[in-house]
């Protein structure tokens, strides 16, 4: 993405540049009906794109499966609410956030990420970005990085001063045994369709998942390869016990390379997830699911496609919400 590369050279605050800055900001933010657009921050913080992606690269080369986690987490996000930064707030004495929820207590990670980010965006923008916005951004950057495809993320998010446990523990996150029609279902609710869902759900060519998740489907289903199973069993005992938090790679193949692999698992039934699997099973997904196994390009532009629509459901914008100087804690 195209960066102004700087302000003017005026130190004065009242320079003209700083006024259009401050002027652009009250107009984008003085009423609850405006909306997100890719310039959002082109006055206001034209270097936050750069600043976010440094980060995000840095986290990725220490360890690459953070890449996963942050876009997890923007998922989780988005499905509670919309895209709102709720998901990164902490629990306090007077105050219940999402993080104990069952979808993502002891799951959820990559905050430490984020907060990073936010500390070097409010060093040279103070007041402006949204936590929500930067974790959009991190989020495409994080695929981008990962080998994956590059789209316009579109800024004006706010932050929510409210948090839904109840919505986050309520099932609205699709969990690793829902089958098909549930899954369709829980998307639609998040104005995605039946292609957005199939598409987003190769975000699973990336990252892990525990033991817990995925032990009823290598020992207790037929639909799998006998081989890839008896190699999961192998980390992951038939009973519950220490080992629920072992983790295996959603794509064994590349699992740090954003690509098509993940579908091709599904043909070849070696899906860790149920809710994997069931993408192609005999059902409506079928076709989309060998689609995207034969042509990676197709792929890229349907997941691209999906997660700008999810990022763009029902964002706080204009003066609702705030812009919180900590993504953990309201202002």
């Amino acid at each position: 993405m195209a960066l102004s590369s700087s302000n003017s050279s005026s130190p004065s605050y009242f320079s003209s540049s700083r006024i259009v800055a401050l002027f652009v900001l009250l107009l984008l933010t003085g009423t609850c009906s405006a909306k997100l657009s890719e310039n959002f921050y082109s006055q206001t913080c034209p270097e936050v794109f750069k600043t976010v992606k440094s980060v995000v690269k840095s986290a990725i080369a220490n360890e690459p499966r953070i890449g996963a986690s942050i876009l997890r987490l923007f998922f989780h996000d988005c499905f509670v609410d919309g895209c709102d930064g709720s998901v990164l707030l902490d629990d306090t004495s007077s105050f219940r956030g999402e993080k104990t929820a069952a979808a993502n207590n002891n799951s959820l990670r990559g905050f430490e990420v984020i907060d990073s980010i936010k500390t070097k965006v409010e060093s040279i923008c103070p007041g402006v970005v949204s936590c929500a916005d930067i974790l959009a951004i991190a989020s495409r950057d994080s695929v981008v990085i990962l080998g994956g495809p590059f789209w316009n993320v579109k800024g004006g998010r706010r932050d929510s001063r409210t948090a839904n446990f109840n919505a986050a523990n309520s099932g609205v996150i699709p969990a690793p045994n829902s089958n098909l029609s549930n899954l369709i279902s829980k998307f639609h609710d998040q104005g995605l369709s039946v292609k957005d869902m199939v598409a987003l759900s190769g975000s699973h060519t990336i990252g892990k998942s525990r033991c817990s998740s995925f032990r009823d489907r290598i020992y207790n289903e037929s639909n799998i390869d006998s081989t890839f199973a008896k190699a999961k069993q192998s980390k992951c005992p038939c009973t519950s016990g220490s080992a629920d938090n072992n983790l295996a790679f959603l794509d064994f193949q590349t699992p740090n390379h954003f690509d098509n692999n993940y579908f091709k698992n599904l043909i070849n039934q070696r899906g860790l997830l149920h809710s994997d699997q069931v993408l192609f099973n005999g059902g409506s997904t079928d076709s989309l699911v060998l689609t995207y196994s034969l042509n990676d390009k197709i792929f890229y532009s349907d997941f691209v496609i999906g997660m700008i629509k999810m990022g763009n459901n029902k964002p706080l914008t204009g003066s609702q919400g705030e812009i919180r100087k900590n993504c953990r804690v309201l202002n």
